[in-house]
């Protein structure tokens, strides 16, 4: 009976290495890829990473969206708000667009008022087409003072290029038969005249500077700016225009106690006077404060082409 124990024991411990061993085996023989539901396990995680990655970014998204949302939302009541208080001011609008004028001066008179007449006869046909412009819209009752200036002043500059043009080659605009008097232009359904747009409507205006704006071709006179006058800007164009002229000592030579003055201030005295004498006109525009008992003469005036 001893002997059987013994026995049934050895039997288990044969069997039990036996089993270790062939464990062991087929431990080493099995590939090293994973089994249909690792395989399984392991997709699920990668989903819900990608799941995880998607939510976030869908979460940032939408911050973003909503942080548009809002700056557009601002934007909106700041613009509603603007055209608000944009409806109690007064709004800038040109009533005549002067840009092809401009164009013209800009490619065909310089800085200092030279004008290239040779350039601007090459041209002539761009400038009948303001011309014709200026013909077709005359100022009603509904434009600025502003805009009416603008368009008289544009328009005289305008007219005589065209007269000059008109008899080029020339010396002077005096070499020309009555040169301020010729009914050349028809605006609307009347002819004009240099003399009748500057005494019956420019003067009539009271604005004294429009002397430094217009321009009779002629190196005595002011010079052609090289840019067309805007309503919007007319202000301080005309304050400009009248401190250079002031200031250009080919025109005017101005000290405390003597003026050697321009013709202008003696042809057109009583416009330069309507808020004081001529000198209080002029200190308005100077650097040099003239005296009240400045003595005063006037420059001999040359009527040479401004070219």
């Amino acid at each position: 009976m001893k002997n059987l124990s013994i026995l049934l024991i050895l039997l288990l411990l044969v069997t039990g290495c036996k089993s270790v061993r062939t464990t062991s085996i087929v431990a080493k023989e099995t590939p090293k890829t994973q089994t249909p539901e690792s395989a399984i396990t392991t997709q699920i995680n990668t989903n819900k990473v990608i799941d995880s990655v998607a939510s976030q970014t869908a979460e940032k998204a939408k911050t973003v969206t909503q942080e548009q949302t809002s700056v557009i939302k601002d934007t909106i009541t700041i613009k509603l708000e603007q055209e608000a208080t944009d409806k109690t001011l007064p709004k800038m609008v040109e009533a005549f667009n002067h840009e092809d004028w401009h164009k013209l001066l800009q490619a065909h008179v310089t800085e200092q008022g030279h004008v290239n007449y040779k350039a601007f006869k090459a041209n002539r046909q761009q400038l009948n087409n303001y011309i014709n412009s200026l013909a077709q819209q005359l100022p009603d009752d509904m434009w600025t003072k502003n805009d009416v200036l603008a368009y008289w002043i544009n328009a005289y500059n305008a007219l005589t290029v065209d007269l000059i043009l008109r008899h080029y080659p020339i010396k002077s605009i005096k070499d020309i038969k009555n040169p301020w008097d010729e009914r050349l232009w028809k605006l609307g359904n009347k002819w004009y005249n240099l003399s009748e747009i500057e005494h019956q409507i420019l003067r009539k205006m009271e604005e004294p500077r429009i002397h430094f704006a217009i321009v009779c071709a002629s190196f005595s006179c002011p010079k052609l700016q090289n840019h067309a006058f805007t309503s919007s800007n007319l202000e301080a164009q005309l304050t400009e225009s009248t401190k250079a002229f002031l200031a250009d000592p080919n025109r005017n030579i101005i000290t405390e106690n003597d003026l050697k003055l321009s013709k202008i201030f003696q042809w057109f005295t009583k416009d330069f006077k309507q808020n004081g004498s001529v000198i209080d006109f002029i200190n308005g525009y100077t650097d040099i404060e003239i005296s009240p008992k400045a003595k005063t003469s006037y420059l001999d005036y040359n009527w040479d082409l401004n070219e």
